[in-house]
């Protein structure tokens, strides 16, 4: 259960229209190895005992980001999620940032357009551009910090000037032990398009379909990706949807604009609800 609940109301702008200011940002690249060799099962915990559920790879490069714990306060990682719907609000001060990490990734599920940023330089100018091209506002957030990865994770509605009716948003947000953003997920918060349920509102089964959890490198202490790892490689083998995010992250600029060009030309209002589709 989470252990601190904020709910705000506010004002700000969506994420999701993205695909219009995707051709003014730079990229983010892999790193590279410095020799490690992918495990081929999950190691004990750092006291011998079983890793953490969901841990993979703990201690090494390749580490999963289960494999990690608070090192910041409840407050801290809660304000870092307002500060990226911040960047997206018309109303919001300029300097609310998140502390970003370079490699900083936003995966955004079907019907959004998978991998909508990777880096920070993409995130922070592509977010800036949106409150300028697609002005909206967040009528309502409810943020809260949790005790294991993703720290935080957000409800949201967007009120977008094109159409006032609510564009209903999931949100999670996984952190380095430097307090770092370093993954961003998000879902359409409509029947048949989240995996969230009534009975696990917050995505705390152990089963619960989240990416982040599944990428080899977001659990090592800076949160830092090598999409070419041993680690990434046996992952990718195992998991098609690591394989997807790892080829896309690769060139995420050239994979965004073919998911553009392949889209429905209707995701936007399916994604919100304003179309059935």
């Amino acid at each position: 259960m989470p252990t601190i609940s904020f709910r705000t109301v506010r004002h700000g702008c969506c994420s999701w229209a993205l695909l219009v200011a995707v051709g003014c940002t730079t990229t983010a690249s892999g790193v590279d190895g410095g020799g490690d060799t992918a495990a081929s099962e999950t190691s004990g915990g750092d006291d011998g005992g079983a890793p953490p559920p969901g841990c993979e790879n703990e201690g090494s490069e390749g580490a999963t980001a289960a494999c990690l714990t608070p090192t910041q306060t409840a407050e801290y990682y809660v304000t870092q999620a307002e500060f990226y719907f911040d960047t997206l609000d018309t109303s919001a001060p300029e300097e609310n940032v998140p502390d970003y990490h370079p490699q900083v990734a936003r995966w955004e599920w079907p019907p959004w357009l998978l991998l909508t940023a990777y880096g920070d330089a993409p995130m922070i100018e592509g977010n800036a551009l949106l409150k300028i091209i697609d002005p909206s506002t967040v009528s309502a957030r409810d943020c809260r910090f949790f005790e294991t990865q993703p720290f935080a994770r957000c409800y949201v509605d967007f009120v977008y000037e094109k159409d006032t009716t609510p564009c209903p948003i999931y949100e999670e947000f996984t952190f380095n032990d430097a307090g770092e953003m370093t993954f961003i997920e998000a879902w359409s918060y409509l029947p048949g398009l989240s995996p969230v349920t009534e009975a696990d509102m917050w995505g705390e089964a152990e089963d619960f379909p989240r990416l982040a959890n599944r990428i080899p490198g977001l659990g090592n202490a800076s949160g830092t990706l090598d999409l070419q790892s041993p680690y990434m490689a046996q992952a990718a083998a195992a998991d098609p949807e690591v394989a997807d995010f790892a080829t896309r992250a690769a060139d995420w600029q050239l994979w965004w604009q073919d998911a553009y060009a392949n889209a429905d030309p209707n995701f936007f209002e399916v994604g919100c609800g304003w179309m059935i589709p």
